[in-house]
């Protein structure tokens, strides 16, 4: 739960490092860039996560 806060939380800041870069590159693109692999990593590890626990309850379907 705490992984998809931090998405919660995450995404509406990478949009506004987008929106307020506009296409200059730089400093804040390349900040945007490891917020965005950031949100990333953590989607994969909630999902991962949600697959462990199915895993171990002998789930049939294990996709999150």
């Amino acid at each position: 739960m705490k992984l998809l806060k931090l998405l919660l939380i995450a995404t509406p800041l990478v949009l506004s490092a987008f929106v307020l870069q506009g296409c200059e590159k730089g400093p804040g693109e390349k900040a945007g860039e490891k917020v965005d692999e950031v949100v990333t990593d953590a989607g994969n590890a909630l999902e991962d996560a949600c697959e462990d626990v199915k895993e171990k309850a002998d789930a049939k379907d294990k996709d999150c």
